[in-house]
This record gives C-alpha cells, sequence and structure tokens, in this order.
C-alpha cells in the first residue's frame, strides 16, 4: 500500500475527481482518497511516477508519504494561511462597505474628492473590490483552473459567483461614463462590488472555521504522536548516554527511571516497578513489570528503576502501530462515503447547470440583467458540495480517535460503519470470556503417582504454547520438577499433542483424542464428568496405550463477562461460545455468564463452519485471541481480536482491543452505531440545506411568497453549512459508550433463505471417505455445512446461495467417487 499527500483539493467534487483519474492508472487495483487527511492510499502495481503524473494532470499538487511524513496532515497549516487572508479582506471589505452603503443609505462623510463624483466612488469600489480578489486568488485559480480542465469544484462556483458580480459592475460602471449625473445615480443601484467581494469574505470565514474544526477531529491522533518519549538514556560501554529515542536500536540496553516515559518496546531484564499503560490500552490501574515481563514505548515508569533490553523500535513499536492502524482506518471509507461521494462527484457541475436553466428562465419571464445574475450568483454560491463530502469522513475521523482514546482500534471505515449492525456475537472461551490464565486444581494419576504423572505432564505441555499447557507447566515449576526431553513432537490444534520420551510415545489431549489412543477407564470418566460439571476442564495423559492419569485445569471467568453478556442480550444479540473444550465445561461457564448458546469440542476449521452458518441467519461478529480463532475472524463479517491475544489473531482481525475485556465489545458496538448516526444527520443536514437553499437561491418562492435571497445571505450559509457537519461530528467525543442507558434492541431481519441440495454418491466405504467428501464441499463458496452419510450414500448440502448442481458434482467426482443423482 502506498500513500501519498495531495494539495489543492477544496471539496469532495476535488477528491472525486482525483479518485477517477488514479482509478484509471493501469496497474492500480484500489484507491481512496481523503478530503479530510488530504491523502492518496493505492494499492496495485502501478509506478509512483504514473500516480503522481495522473495526480497532477488532474490538475492537483502530490508528493510521495515519507515516513517522517506519515502524519503530516494531522499538522493545521490551512488555518493561519486563511486566518491572515480573512484580516486583510475584512479590511478592505470593511472600506468597501463604508464607500458603497454608509455614504449612500446612511450619509456617512466622504472626503472632498468623492462628494458628488459617483464615477469616482464607483471606481474606488471597483479598487477595494479588485483588492479582495488579488487576496483571495486562490479561488480563481483553484476554480477557474478546473473549470477549464473539465472538472469543476466548489472554488469554481465561488469564481464564477464572485467573478460575474465583478464583471458585470464593471460594465455598469463603464457605461455610467456616458450617462448624465442624473442617470450615473440610477445605475449606481445596479453595482454589486460589494456583493463580489462580500462572497469571497465569507466563503474565507466558512473554509477557515472548517480548518479549525477539521483539525479539532483529530486530536486523538495527535495526542497519540505526542505519546512518543523525544529522549533515551541507554548504557554504552557501561555508561548511561542520552540520545533521541528515534535512534534506539533493537538490542539495545536502555534503562528507565521513576516518572519516565518509556522510549521503546522491549524486555526487562533487571528491577522491578509500576508501569502506567493508560495511554495505551485506556486501563487506569497500573502494571507491575519485573525481570522478563515486557514493556511498550509511550508508557509511563511510576516507582522503581528499570534496565530494559529493547525488543521492537521505529515503525515495529506497539504504539507506531496503533497510530498506523488509527491513520489507515481514518484514510478508508465507509460504503454510505462512496455513495455521498458519487453525488458530490456530479454536484458542481449539475450546480452550474442549474444557475444557467435560472438565468434562462427569469429571462424569458421578463427580468432584467441585474435581478437574472442576483438568482444566478445565489445559486452557484449557497451551494455546498463540501458539506456532502465532509459528512461521513469526520465522522468516522472522530470515531476512530474515539476509539483508540479507549484502547478499541478499528482497522477500517467499513467496520466502523459495520460493528453497530452486529445480530450475533460468537465468542472464543480462553481468554475471551475467561482470564485465559487456568490453574491446575487437581492431579489423577492412574496406577503412578502424582508426581510421576505431572513430570509426564511437564514434559509434554512445556512445548506448547496453549493456556492450559501453560498451568501445568506453572504449577511443575512450583514443585521444582525436572522435564524430560521430548523428541518428534506434534501439536495436534483442538485434539492434544504427541511426542516421544527416550523412544517410548507419550500423548496428551481431551477425551476425544486421547479414546483414540487408549481405552479409558469408567471410574476415570466419571472424575473427568464431575470436573466439567464443576467447570473444570480434564486433561488426560497417555504412555503408549495405557492411560496415566488426568489433571483438571479451571479458567476463572472474567468479571465483566457476566455483565457485558448480559447488555448485549438486552441488546437483542445473540451470543454464542465456541470452544475446545468438552460440552459439560462449556455448559458450566455457560451457566455463570449468561451466554446463550454453546458450541463445544470444536476443532479449528470448525469454529470457522459455525461463523459461516450464522452468517446466513445475520451479522455476524466474532471475538477471539489465539492462532485457533484466525480463521473465523477472517471468516466473520466483523473479526475482533482480544489485544492480549497472538500477533495471528490480531493481524486476521478487524477490530483490536487493547484492554483485553468483554466491555470494549459493547463500547465498540455503541460507539459504532453512535458514528452512523451522526453520519446520518450530517448527510441530512448536507442534503436538505442543499434542497432548500438552491430553490430558494434560484428565486422559486419569489413568485409565491415574495422571498428573494441576497448572493451575500448565500455566500454566509455556505460557509456555515461544513462548519456545522464538521461541529456536529465532534459531538461524538461526548458519546457514553460504556454506558447502556441508551441501548436499543437491534431489530433482526430475516435470515437468509438457506438451500439444500441432497446428492446421491457412489464410492463412499466409510468415515474417511465421507469426511473427504465433506471437506470438499464445505470449501465451495456458499456451502453453510453439509451431513454426509456413506451408510445411505448420500451428501445434503446447505447453502447460503444457489450453486449449480454441476458444480458440487464436479467437486465430489473430482475426489474419486461417483454422483448418480
Amino acid at each position: 500500500m502506498k500513500k501519498f499527500l495531495v494539495t489543492g483539493m477544496t471539496c469532495a467534487a476535488c477528491s472525486s475527481r482525483v479518485e477517477k483519474a488514479v482509478s484509471e492508472v493501469e496497474g492500480v487495483s484500489s484507491c481512496t482518497v481523503s478530503l479530510l487527511t488530504n491523502t492518496l492510499t493505492v494499492e496495485g502495481e502501478a509506478k509512483d511516477s504514473e500516480i503522481i503524473h495522473a495526480v497532477e494532470n488532474a490538475g492537483y499538487g502530490v508528493k510521495q508519504e515519507k515516513k517522517n511524513e506519515e502524519n503530516d496532515f494531522l499538522i493545521d497549516t490551512e488555518t493561519p494561511v486563511l486566518k491572515r487572508r480573512l484580516v486583510f479582506s475584512l479590511g478592505f471589505l470593511i472600506l468597501l462597505m463604508y464607500v458603497s452603503m454608509g455614504h449612500s443609505m446612511w450619509g456617512w462623510p466622504m472626503p472632498e474628492f468623492f462628494a458628488g463624483n459617483v464615477i469616482a466612488i464607483g471606481m474606488l469600489q471597483m479598487l477595494l473590490t479588485i483588492a479582495v480578489m488579488i487576496i483571495n486568488k486562490k479561488f480563481f485559480v483553484s476554480g477557474f483552473k478546473k473549470l477549464i480542465k473539465g472538472s469543476p469544484n466548489m472554488d469554481s462556483l465561488v469564481a464564477l459567483g464572485s467573478g460575474a458580480s465583478f464583471i458585470y459592475s464593471t460594465v455598469i460602471l463603464f457605461m455610467m461614463t456616458r450617462v448624465d449625473l442624473h442617470e450615473q445615480h440610477a445605475f449606481m443601484h445596479q453595482l454589486y462590488f460589494e456583493s463580489a467581494a462580500m462572497i469571497l469574505a465569507l466563503i474565507t470565514v466558512g473554509k477557515m472555521l472548517e480548518a479549525r474544526s477539521k483539525g479539532k477531529t483529530t486530536s486523538a491522533l495527535k495526542s497519540l504522536t505526542e505519546l512518543a518519549p523525544k529522549k533515551a538514556i541507554i548504557i554504552v560501554d557501561g555508561k548511561e548516554t542520552v540520545i533521541d529515542a528515534a535512534d534506539i536500536k533493537k538490542g539495545d540496553i536502555f534503562i528507565v527511571k521513576p516518572g519516565e516515559a518509556i522510549p521503546a518496546d522491549g524486555i526487562v531484564i533487571e528491577g522491578h516497578s509500576a508501569v502506567n499503560e493508560s495511554a495505551l490500552t485506556g486501563e487506569s490501574m497500573p502494571v507491575d513489570k519485573a525481570e522478563g515481563d515486557s514493556v511498550s514505548a509511550a508508557t509511563v515508569n511510576i516507582s522503581g528503576y528499570i534496565k530494559c533490553q529493547a525488543e521492537k523500535v521505529g515503525e515495529d513499536m506497539l504504539l507506531s502501530q496503533i497510530i498506523k492502524m488509527v491513520s489507515d482506518a481514518s484514510s478508508t471509507k465507509s460504503p454510505i462515503e462512496k455513495a455521498a461521494d458519487k453525488v458530490s462527484g456530479v454536484f458542481v457541475p449539475v450546480v452550474i447547470i442549474i444557475a444557467v436553466i435560472t438565468a434562462f428562465v427569469w429571462a424569458v419571464l421578463g427580468k432584467d440583467i441585474g435581478f437574472i445574475l442576483t438568482r444566478s450568483v445565489s445559486v452557484l454560491v449557497i451551494s455546498c458540495p463540501c458539506a456532502l463530502g465532509l459528512a461521513t469522513p469526520v465522522a468516522v475521523m472522530v470515531g476512530n480517535g474515539m476509539g483508540a482514546k479507549s484502547g478499541i482500534l478499528f482497522k477500517t471505515a467499513q467496520v466502523l460503519e459495520g460493528a453497530g449492525k452486529t445480530e450475533f456475537v460468537l465468542l472464543d472461551k480462553t481468554g475471551t470470556v475467561t482470564t485465559g490464565q487456568p490453574e491446575v486444581t487437581d492431579v489423577v494419576p492412574n496406577g503412578c503417582s502424582e508426581a510421576e504423572l505431572l513430570k509426564i505432564a511437564y514434559s509434554l505441555e512445556i512445548k506448547s504454547e496453549h493456556p492450559l499447557a501453560r498451568a501445568v507447566v506453572k504449577k511443575a515449576d512450583e514443585l521444582s520438577l525436572t522435564a524430560e526431553e521430548t523428541e518428534k513432537f506434534e501439536n495436534l490444534p483442538g485434539n492434544g499433542l504427541v511426542a516421544q520420551i527416550k523412544g517410548e510415545k507419550f500423548s496428551a489431549g481431551n477425551l476425544k483424542f486421547i479414546s483414540k489412543e487408549t481405552k479409558v477407564p469408567s471410574e476415570v470418566l466419571k472424575m473427568a464428568e464431575k470436573f466439567a460439571e464443576e467447570g473444570k476442564t480434564p486433561l488426560f495423559f497417555a504412555k503408549g496405550e495405557v492411560l496415566k492419569g488426568i489433571i483438571a485445569v479451571a479458567d476463572s471467568v472474567k468479571e465483566d463477562s457476566e455483565k457485558a453478556i448480559s447488555q448485549l442480550k438486552n441488546m437483542g444479540i445473540k451470543t454464542i461460545m465456541l470452544t475446545g473444550d468438552n460440552e459439560k465445561t462449556a455448559k458450566a461457564i455457560s451457566s455463570l455468564t449468561g451466554i446463550d448458546e454453546v458450541v463445544a469440542d470444536m476443532l479449528p476449521q470448525d469454529k470457522e463452519k459455525i461463523v459461516r452458518k450464522y452468517k446466513a441467519q445475520g451479522k455476524v461478529l466474532m471475538v477471539g485471541d489465539g492462532i485457533n480463532d484466525a480463521p473465523a475472524l477472517t471468516s466473520a463479517d466483523i473479526g475482533v481480536a482480544i489485544g492480549a491475544g497472538t500477533d495471528v489473531a490480531i493481524d486476521a482481525a478487524d477490530i483490536v482491543l487493547m484492554k483485553s475485556r468483554l466491555s470494549d465489545v459493547l463500547a465498540l458496538i455503541r460507539l459504532s452505531r453512535a458514528t452512523l448516526k451522526n453520519i446520518y444527520e450530517n448527510l441530512f443536514w448536507a442534503f436538505i440545506y442543499n434542497v432548500i437553499g438552491i430553490p430558494l437561491a434560484a428565486g422559486i418562492w419569489i413568485p409565491i411568497f415574495g422571498w428573494e435571497l441576497n448572493p451575500m445571505f448565500g455566500a454566509a450559509a455556505m460557509s456555515l453549512s461544513s462548519f456545522c457537519v464538521v461541529t456536529n461530528a465532534l459531538r461524538l467525543n461526548f458519546a457514553k459508550i460504556y454506558s447502556s442507558k441508551k441501548d436499543k434492541k437491534i431489530k433482526h431481519k430475516k435470515g437468509k433463505k438457506v438451500m439444500e441440495k441432497t446428492m446421491k454418491i457412489e464410492g463412499m466405504m466409510c468415515m474417511h471417505c465421507e469426511a473427504r467428501v465433506k471437506k470438499t464441499l464445505e470449501e465451495i463458496d456458499g456451502v453453510i455445512e453439509t451431513e454426509v452419510s456413506h451408510k445411505e450414500d448420500s451428501a445434503t448440502v446447505k447453502m447460503s446461495k444457489e450453486i449449480s448442481f454441476d458444480i458440487l458434482k464436479k467437486a465430489v467426482e473430482d475426489q474419486g467417487y461417483k454422483v448418480i443423482g
């Protein structure tokens, strides 16, 4: 993915034009232009030079974003420039208003040279207007440049409106030189110099307010970038040396004293302390750190002195990844924004056509040129494509920032928009509903001592990354046991593991897996069932075909799980827990938390199938933390990774929760709903403003009510429209995403129609054949699940969409079986 900074864009018509131009470049697979951040994001094989050429041909400036310029868009360079333009414009405008209205309307004194000299007063008005136009020349340069290139923008509307008023007034002024003094006074009322200047000044006011408000929408991202410490103390040749934090290299040893920020991601190698990680996770409670614990850049050492070794620096640091994630999300477009952009892309040409039609209609009706000009100019200056273009991105930016402050990271705008429509929440058990830090509760040997069973378990589990394995290892370490060396170690996700110790085969895992390796005595089975009913997970261990015993491990439910699941149910969202654990243990956890449904004894690929099953009924949000959750996270409409989970799960997910707690699932749904509501409000305001404003400016109400809109009021309304949209988006900062007071039940749509086809198949001989056919069919896009029986020679296929029988038939026959009907 490549990122570019684009200059010269003033409205949604501009961003649409740039997007269209770049999309036509050969090798560009997709591109997104953000009017809010002035960035262009491109994916594909296209050369940078070709992309830059396309943007420049469209009439805009562009440069490729460099690493040290990644957050250039956060710097508000617009407001100071617009402020200077406004101050100078107002100075000349006040003089112009004094000359044009003060003397004629209120009799304010004028210098003797101008007294009674109508032509001189008119010339002075023209010169003052020219001064304002020069100060605001950007409107004319940009507007007419884009108009000539066939891609008019908001500046084109302003330039046409102001320019038409100025040219008409100039013509009238020269006509005045050819008539007597009495007629000159009559002509004075047809001068619109003050309108030409006032339009420019008022639009500049609106642009400045818009720029300042846009700056506030990026405040959360700015605060993240400011968290990075500027200096670091590293150990060089045994001495402390102060360097720039950006210069730290992987492997450097750095020290952090109390009150200082940690400069890089690393591992504590000496000392212990309490670290405030709220900047990254939003969690206010300090976290204790000792030797071997990891620390993250931008977190603050509160109490002790620690020495650390840098593990991740620069763009690899967690802080950098968070900033990049929030920034990238702001550069993407949600479906509703893409729809608004299509309207914005044709908005300006349509407005120009409406202005021409307005002039023609009033000319046919016999109105004078001054009236016709006023109506056409009013149409041009009241129309505001900016409000349409900003309606969605400003809300997305604020929503993303709000999420980042709370430790909720959305990867794309589509996800932020869609999460609020969730109907089903599927939850992994270990580390998601439970703490993921289980402990050994019972050791039940079978024909051996507890110490021998624990030693076998220790030797096998020490190479496993599973949370249950860590519980066994922890227990063995407490007893100071020594692990035997293992060979041919093999981890079987969702089942268990096998290895050889001194040439003999050992295995460990759940009941289903171990039953294939050995016979489990009935008394051991009863004990395992008892543990499961108590919410404990029994782990079975065998040497060859001899069961050596079971070790029960319990994983406590997270403090907020029960409350979070209760609130999800109150929102009308159904909760389903997916686990590789046995059904009794799973149901024990379910009874403690109130989860609606439990699916136990799951293999990783089974979770993905369950996700597909519920996707056929509605929008699915999957929450997980382990490697085995990655397929399900990818398959779900929205995948949510618990922040403490594995890198694979985080990479596969659409949303990352830094705090690793279920209450943040509720928070992200509420934030999504609030953001989507804000977008609808913004779009309503933008559309209704133009729907009411353009006909009013065209004079449609004049014959009925006598309402006539002055172009200056039109310009003022245009200025305020974008400001109102951006200000409304800023209200999202006050959304209470952890409060359930405003929760509303989602209305479940009728599930997608599930179709079934039954196939008669010859050649299936056993359960292995069934599994092969089942796997083949379920890999076809649109297949939810299949039921295969070799005894009945049949396969029943459930589908979320129509799939040709020939496709199903070919898939089965490619595996060596014959479909007979």
